[in-house]
């Protein structure tokens, strides 16, 4: 029998060459222990020792195995006479069978008895091909081909039976009632990975659909693109939904033709006439993969085909390469510097990522795949090998990125295979990194990082090298001069083109810069770098739909600078940083006006780590310390703490604007910032109060956080919900100072004083704005309150409302001893025992109150609208306080962290948390940037474009009307998920 015999008949267990690290001793110990008690409950000890008696290596590869991956292990222990089956059978043959088996589903005519087959078939194909990959016995095109097989299957299976079940009721005449698919003018295309056969471990499926109504038999024609809406929700929910046996895919149908304004199906006659009228270069691209993965195969191939001249044009259109180059380029002008991450990166968007390789191919297809048939192939390393025989690329570059595509696919199905998520960013902490990095056979994390950033690097500098021989992003821009007194006519109108409304004045300020008017300008140098950089600079610039604003907002700047040669010459050797200037100016104006108010703060780009990871808590403690030495006065301190706060609270935000930060990175960032800003002011305020009214007996202070502070999710825009407690020996009830104060007064004067520290307004400005109405009894009560008090109040008195802000209370700053108590306190009162009835029906009063005092202003509002962040926030605190006691694990300040415990719990359902997660993950990166580019009100029709722009690529959409469509669509569905877990919203708060 040769290799390949061997290979088609052999078991999985006997082709397994373990590419997984082994974990520490205690937990290979431990995992074996679960192994065997699973295997014991299942009365298949004998099998499995059989297994292991002949395959040496299986044991400890299925404990290394099971150690690192929570979902793996409870998929196997949920059926282990299954995961038997898989080790103990050919792999191939197995999985085979299992689409056999799927693609005869639809025949049973049960709803339920299709949905339950493919989801059980789906665990199935996890757990076979999870196996085979990280046993060494599958190929990365392997496993992405049998993904995808299934997926074809399930597609196929799911629409087969949904057509079945119309033609059953009357509403459509089948051609082939045995293969109802087939010449039934249902169209279903796989997009992305899917249609390329390229689909990851956890992956998403992207759709789109489509009806021909010239091959349509249904019943009544007026109706049927309402017939083929109805069967394509249909399909989705049978995907997609949750059931107690899990789910197939999660399915995503926004790829389709103006999503904002289509429905879920669309004719082709209707699909046509939009990629021939307002088709994008974006839509050219996405369409190389497109390829029929269910309904009707032949009227799918027809359409595509028809639609060839779109993707693949004859002729070589520098203004649509120029855009197709573009699309990444945009994405990596605002990623900073060459610099390559290893924790936090996003293996798949970030830079020398998985999507870097894929436009690398894309791009040079769409040049000339339209001469050359052979280039229009949609599989990643096909490509790089047809690129390189045809002389596109050179074969050593084809080679070492089909080398680094591998790799990074594998470590993208290694993090995916962790817990069944849909994610592509490496963890940040140190533990979860192992477990990654053991997973792709490192044995340490260091190991792991030098092979993975080596390729990222590797597939950046490939990237870079093809993209210094693409054509600019746009032609020359026409004549620019600035030499000499008089205006000069075709500047003017060059200006004029690019898109300024006062051209004129624009040319005037520009010669006033080499003039040298400014003291950034004074020297010979700077000016001739700022020559170089001015054509660029006007242009980019102009990408703000508001050019004027954005040129004045960088000529105050200017004005501003102690010197340019730096500046100028950074502007110089990295485009990046001079778009993302200009988007700070024409885009997020709260970031403008801080970078021209304080120049300065432009140095942290000189750094090429600035644009890596975020410095953590320690490293900013460090650089306060460093800023507060030698300031004395109170005054001072004042002023240097605001000037570093807003210093920080910038490098934050121009992080978010960028991209190289996340929503919950940044709400995290932007709370540590805060919490060292004022437990420093709180120790200077205290010093100085006390060098006057000396010390209460054993006083204590605990000064402590709700709101977004608490909960951690902080924007550039929030303000701070506090409240400060205090304790000290009532022996003696005054203080000792020179000017002693009774204890009530005592304290209340300290805190007037730490608010005025914070929010009265220096040379410097002011630093945060304060709330401290969620203590007790609110405005109406005492400034600062007694931990006796407080305790009392929550425990006899608190309303509903009080406790769902107290879910947000965490002491940060203070006396250890009294913050430890304060926490111990909120824990037991939200540990307490409550009625979820009377619960829910008070938060749906809260919830109604907001409604009718602060209604929301659009979808747009992302905190007051219905299904916004006030409804996510609602669910989470109304679980903590219903479950809480059942449950503490549930219990934690930020937001996404409690849904996800709530989920892993069992109080809130894996339907739900579907929802909700990816939901709030979208309002908090809108609310980012919206807080950093927005003072009042958002209206699309009244922004700049580049913001909208911003916005969709924050959410990884094509464009802002994709975007609109979604968040109202996700809204409705977290509105959906309220009424389902609380209630419905009376239409005001019972009496």
């Amino acid at each position: 029998m040769n290799d390949s015999d061997r290979a088609r008949t052999a078991s999985l267990a006997a082709l397994i060459r373990p590419l997984v690290a082994p974990p520490q001793a205690a937990v290979r110990k431990a995992a074996l222990r679960d192994i065997a008690e699973a295997v014991k409950n299942a009365d298949c000890g004998e099998t499995w020792s059989a297994l292991t008696e002949i395959h040496d290596d299986l044991a400890p590869f299925m404990a290394s195995v099971f150690a690192a991956s929570p979902f793996l292990k409870d998929t196997a222990f949920r059926d282990v006479r299954r995961w038997l089956d898989i080790l103990a059978g050919p792999p191939a043959a197995h999985f085979n069978s299992i689409r056999a088996r799927v693609s005869e589903l639809w025949r049973s005519g049960e709803e339920a008895v299709v949905a339950a087959g493919l989801r059980k078939a789906r665990a199935e194909v996890a757990l076979l091909v999870g196996l085979a990959d990280l046993g060494g016995v599958w190929s990365v095109e392997d496993v992405t081909r049998r993904l995808t097989d299934f997926a074809d299957a399930a597609v196929s299976a799911a629409a087969n039976f949904l057509l079945a079940d119309a033609a059953a009721s009357g509403a459509i005449t089948l051609a082939d009632p045995d293969i109802p698919c087939r010449d039934s003018g249902w169209i279903i295309i796989g997009m992305g990975k899917l249609g390329a056969a390229e689909l990851n471990y956890s992956s998403d499926i992207d759709l789109i659909v489509l009806f021909d109504p010239d091959r349509a038999r249904v019943a009544d024609r007026d109706e049927m693109g309402t017939f083929f809406v109805r069967l394509t929700r249909r399909l989705v929910k049978l995907l997609q939904e949750r059931t107690g046996d899990g789910y197939v895919f999660r399915t995503d149908l926004r790829l389709r033709p103006d999503p904002g304004s289509t429905p879920l199906a669309i004719s082709t006659p209707a699909a046509f006439q939009y990629y021939e009228s307002s088709g994008q270069n974006w839509e050219r691209a996405a369409m190389i993969k497109a390829w029929p993965v269910g309904g009707d195969a032949v009227a799918g191939a027809a359409f595509l085909s028809e639609l060839t001249p779109f993707v693949w044009r004859k002729y070589l259109d520098f203004a649509a390469i120029a855009d197709i180059h573009s699309i990444k380029r945009q994405i990596h002008d605002h990623r900073g510097h060459e610099s390559v991450a290893i924790a936090g990166h996003n293996i798949k968007l970030g830079r020398g990522g998985i999507r870097e390789i894929e436009f690398f191919v894309q791009t040079q297809q769409l040049i000339a795949g339209g001469r050359d048939p052979d280039l229009r192939g949609r599989r990643t390393i096909d490509m790089l090998n047809v690129l390189a025989a045809k002389g596109w690329i050179e074969p050593q570059a084809a080679t070492e990125l089909a080398r680094c595509y591998r790799l990074l696919r594998q470590v993208e199905h290694r993090l995916q295979m962790i817990a069944d998520e849909q994610t592509h960013t490496l963890p940040d902490d140190d533990d979860a990194l192992d477990t990654v990095a053991r997973l792709s056979g490192f044995r340490t994390v260091k190991a792991f990082s030098a092979a993975l950033r080596a390729a990222m690097e590797t597939v950046r500098d490939h990237y870079i090298r093809l993209f210094e021989t693409a054509p600019p992003l746009s032609a020359s821009i026409g004549s620019l001069v600035f030499t000499g007194d008089d205006e000069d006519p075709e500047t003017v109108a060059t200006l004029a083109e690019l898109g300024y409304a006062n051209p004129r004045e624009v040319s005037r300020t520009v010669r006033g810069w080499h003039f040298g008017r400014y003291p950034a300008m004074r020297s010979s140098a700077a000016r001739e770098r700022l020559t170089e950089i001015t054509p660029a600079l006007l242009e980019a610039l102009a990408t703000s739909d508001n050019a004027d604003a954005a040129f004045n907002a960088f000529d105050r700047l200017l004005a501003r600078l102690p010197a340019g040669v730096q500046l100028f010459a950074l502007l110089g050797s990295n485009p990046g940083l001079l778009n993302l200037i200009a988007l700070v100016m024409g885009t997020a104006p709260r970031l403008a006006d801080i970078v021209t108010a304080r120049p300065h703060v432009l140095d942290a780009l000189l750094d090429p780590a600035f644009f890596g990871r975020l410095p953590d808590r320690a490293t900013i403690e460090t650089r306060l310390d460093a800023m507060l030495v030698g300031a004395t006065a109170l005054e001072e301190v004042l002023d240097r703490v605001r000037i570093f706060g807003k210093e920080q609270a910038f490098l934050i935000g121009i992080r978010v604007i960028a991209g190289t930060v996340g929503a919950r990175a940044a709400g995290f960032a932007y709370a540590d910032l805060a919490e060292l800003l004022l437990a420093r002011l709180l120790e200077h305020v205290r010093a100085a109060f006390e060098s006057v009214h000396g010390r209460m007996k054993k006083g204590r202070i605990a000064l402590v956080a709700m709101g977004k502070l608490g909960g951690r999710e902080m924007t550039a825009a929030s303000d701070l919900d506090l409240m400060l407690l205090y304790d000290f020996d009532e022996s003696e009830p005054a203080s000792s100072g020179e000017k002693p104060l009774m204890g009530t007064q005592y304290f209340a004067r300290l805190t007037q004083r730490l608010i005025a520290a914070i929010s009265a307004p220096t040379a410097e400005g002011a630093l945060y704005e304060v709330d401290f109405r969620l203590r007790p009894s609110g405005n109406a009560g005492p400034l600062a309150t007694h931990i006796k008090a407080f305790t009392d109040y929550q425990a006899k008195s608190a309303w509903t409302w009080e406790h769902m802000a107290l879910t947000r209370a965490r002491p940060i700053a203070g006396d250890a001893s009294l913050m430890a108590e304060a926490s111990a306190v909120v824990a037991d009162v939200l540990a307490g025992p409550r009625v979820a009835k009377k619960i829910a029906a008070d938060v749906l009063d809260m919830r109604a109150l907001l409604e009718a005092e602060k209604p929301a202003e659009g979808p747009w509002d992302l905190k007051q609208a219905p299904g916004g962040l006030i409804d996510i926030e609602f669910i989470a605190q109304y679980l903590q306080l219903a479950h809480g006691a059942a449950h503490p694990a549930i219990l934690d300040t930020e937001t996404e962290t409690v849904l996800a415990a709530a989920s892993r719990a069992g109080v809130l359902p894996p339907a739900e948390a579907e929802v909700l997660l990816p939901a709030l993950r979208l309002l908090q990166r809108l609310t980012q940037i919206l807080r950093l580019s927005v003072g009042g009100a958002f209206s699309a029709d009244e922004v700049p474009k580049g913001l909208l722009t911003l916005l969709a690529r924050a959410s990884e959409l094509p464009d802002f009307a994709t975007l609109d469509a979604h968040l109202r669509a996700t809204e409705a569905d977290v509105r959906a998920a309220f009424v389902r877990i609380i209630g419905k919203v009376p239409p005001k708060p019972r009496a």
